[in-house]
C-alpha cells in the first residue's frame, strides 16, 4: 500500500544530488574564473554588500502600491522615502571616506553592516510615514560606508590590470540585489510590506560576520591577491604580463605605465608632498575637485545613477501602466532585463582592461562613452512603444549598455588617485552620486504627478524627459579623453613621491 508513495523519493534524492552537484561545478568554475578561493570569497562577499543596499532601494519601490495604500501616500512621497535615505548618507559618506584611508576596513565595515540590518527590522516596524522616513534617514547614514570602503578595498584586493573586469564582477552585485529586490521581496511586499523589509535585516547580519572575516589588504596596492596558480585568472595575468609595458613598481596600474613610456608629463600642480594619508579633510576635497577628469567622471556617474533610481522605483509601475501587464509580469520582464544588464557589467569592465593592455590609454573613458551614448539610442523605442514583446529587446541591450559604463569608470577613478587618498576621493563621489540619487525619486515622482498629470502618461513623458542627463553624461564622458593621460601621470607622480603613504 506504501510502494506508490514511495515511489517519488528516488526520484527527489536523484534531483537533489543533481542539484548539488551542479552548485558544486558552479563554485568551482567560479573560483577558477575569479582566480581562486580567497579571491571568490572577496568578490562575492564585496558584491553582496552592494547588492544588500541595491535590493532595499529597489524594495522600496516594489512596495509603493501597498505603501500608499496602508499609509494614505503618493508617488512624491515614495520619492521622499529614497531621497531622504541617500541625502543623509551622502553627508554621512565623506567621514566613512576619511576612516577608509586611516582604519581597518574591514571591521568598519561589518560594524555598520550590523547597524544595515537593525536599520530594516526597524523600517519592518514603522507605524506611520513619518516613524519610516525616520528609519530611512538612519538607514542612509550607516549605507554610507559602502562607497569609500568598498572602493579602497578593491583598489587594494586587485592588481591594477584587471580591476575594470573585477568591478564587472563585484557591481553585479547591484543588479542581483535589484533582480532580488524586484523578484523576492516585491512578490513579499504584494503580502506584507512589513515582511519584505524584515526579510532583507537577516542577511545583513549575516554578511557582517562575512566581512570581518576578511584580511585586512595592504595599502597601496603592493599586497593585491595574485590568482592561484592553475586557474583561468592565472593563466589569463600571465598573458596579460607579456603584452604589459616595463615597469619597475608591481602596484603599478597599466595606465600609470603607459603614460611614462609614453613620456606624458604630469601637471606639477596636482603632484602631492608629504603624508597624504594625514591631509586634512580640506585638503583632500580640494585637490580631489581639481583632478578635471575626476570631476567630469563624478559628473557623468553621478547622471547615470540619477536615471538608474528613477528606473529602480517607478520601473515596475511604468512597466505595468505602459505595457498593459500585471505585478508578477512586469517583476518577470525586470528580471529578464536585469540580465542583460548583469552582462554589461562584465563586458564593460572586460572590455576596457582588454583594450588598454593593448596600449589603448582612453580604453576605460572611451567604453563607458559609446555605452552612454547607446544607452539613449535604445531607450527611446522602448519608452514609446506600449508592446512589452516589441520593448522587451530594446530594454534588455539599453540595460547592458547602461550598466556597462560602470565599471570602467570605477577602474579610471583609482587610476586618476593616489592609493591614500582612494577613500576620500571616493567618499566626494558617493556624496555627489547620492544627491543625485536622492533627488532622483523625488523628481521622477513629482515631474510624473504635477507636470505630466500622473498615470501611465505621466511617467512615460517622465521617462522619455529623464534621458536627457543620460546624453549630458555621454557628452562629459567624450570630453574626459582630453584630461585622463595627464591626470593619471600625475596621481603615478604622487604616488611615488609619497611612498610611505602607500603602506600601513
Amino acid at each position: 500500500m506504501g510502494t506508490g508513495q514511495d515511489k517519488p523519493k528516488p526520484k527527489l534524492e536523484a534531483s537533489i544530488r543533481l542539484a548539488r552537484k551542479a552548485a558544486k561545478a558552479g563554485s568551482e568554475q567560479l573560483s577558477d574564473t575569479l582566480g581562486g578561493s580567497l579571491r571568490t570569497r572577496v568578490i562575492v562577499v564585496l558584491a553582496a554588500i552592494l547588492a544588500l543596499s541595491s535590493a532595499d532601494v529597489v524594495t522600496v519601490g516594489a512596495s509603493a502600491t501597498h505603501l500608499r495604500s496602508d499609509l494614505s501616500i503618493n508617488n512624491t512621497d515614495i520619492g521622499l522615502l529614497v531621497a531622504a535615505s541617500s541625502l543623509v548618507g551622502a553627508l554621512a559618506s565623506v567621514p566613512f571616506g576619511v576612516l577608509a584611508d586611516r582604519v581597518r576596513r574591514t571591521l568598519t565595515l561589518a560594524v555598520a553592516i550590523v547597524f544595515w540590518g537593525v536599520a530594516m527590522v526597524w523600517s519592518s516596524t514603522a507605524s506611520s510615514f513619518g516613524e519610516l522616513l525616520l528609519t530611512r534617514l538612519f538607514l542612509g547614514s550607516v549605507t554610507a560606508a559602502a562607497g569609500p570602503l568598498v572602493a579602497s578595498l578593491v583598489g587594494d584586493y586587485f592588481a591594477g590590470s584587471e580591476r575594470g573586469r573585477i568591478y564587472g564582477f563585484i557591481l553585479s552585485g547591484e543588479l542581483l540585489g535589484a533582480g532580488f529586490g524586484f523578484a523576492v521581496t516585491g512578490d513579499i511586499a504584494a503580502l506584507s510590506w512589513r515582511l519584505a523589509f524584515f526579510v532583507l535585516a537577516i542577511p545583513a547580519f549575516v554578511l557582517a560576520w562575512a566581512v570581518v572575516r576578511l584580511p585586512e589588504p595592504a595599502r597601496g596596492g603592493r599586497g593585491a591577491l595574485a590568482p592561484e596558480p592553475g586557474t583561468a585568472a592565472a593563466r589569463a595575468a600571465h598573458r596579460a604580463a607579456k603584452t604589459q609595458p616595463a615597469g619597475d613598481e608591481p602596484h603599478a596600474t597599466d595606465a600609470q605605465l603607459i603614460v611614462r613610456e609614453h613620456s606624458i608629463a604630469p601637471d606639477p600642480a596636482l603632484i602631492l608632498r608629504g603624508d597624504i594619508s594625514r591631509m586634512s579633510l580640506a585638503a583632500a576635497v580640494r585637490h580631489v575637485l581639481r583632478v578635471r577628469t575626476n570631476v567630469v567622471l563624478i559628473a557623468s556617474s553621478a547622471l547615470g545613477y540619477f536615471f538608474l533610481s528613477g528606473v529602480e522605483i517607478f520601473g515596475v509601475e511604468f512597466v505595468k501602466g505602459q505595457y498593459g501587464i500585471g505585478q508578477v509580469t512586469a517583476n518577470g520582464l525586470l528580471l529578464i532585463v536585469g540580465v542583460g544588464a548583469i552582462a554589461g557589467v562584465l563586458i564593460g569592465g572586460t572590455l576596457s582592461d582588454s583594450l588598454l593592455r593593448r596600449r589603448h590609454l582612453n580604453a576605460r573613458i572611451t567604453v563607458s562613452a559609446l555605452a552612454a551614448t547607446a544607452t539613449i539610442v535604445l531607450f527611446i523605442p522602448a519608452v514609446i512603444t506600449r508592446s512589452a514583446g516589441s520593448a522587451l529587446p530594446y530594454l534588455l541591450f539599453a540595460a547592458l549598455a547602461l550598466s556597462a559604463q560602470n565599471p570602467p569608470l570605477d577602474a579610471a577613478r583609482l587610476d586618476i588617485m593616489p592609493p591614500r587618498l582612494w577613500g576620500r576621493a571616493e567618499s566626494v563621489r558617493t556624496l555627489v552620486r547620492a544627491v543625485a540619487v536622492a533627488l532622483a525619486p523625488l523628481i521622477f515622482g513629482a515631474t510624473s504627478d504635477y507636470v505630466f498629470g500622473g498615470g501611465r502618461s505621466g511617467l512615460q513623458w517622465t521617462f522619455g524627459v529623464m534621458l536627457i542627463p543620460l546624453a549630458v553624461s555621454a557628452y562629459l564622458l567624450f570630453r574626459a579623453r582630453r584630461t585622463y593621460a595627464g591626470d593619471v601621470a600625475s596621481a603615478a607622480a604622487s604616488a611615488a613621491r609619497n611612498p610611505s603613504s602607500s603602506l600601513h
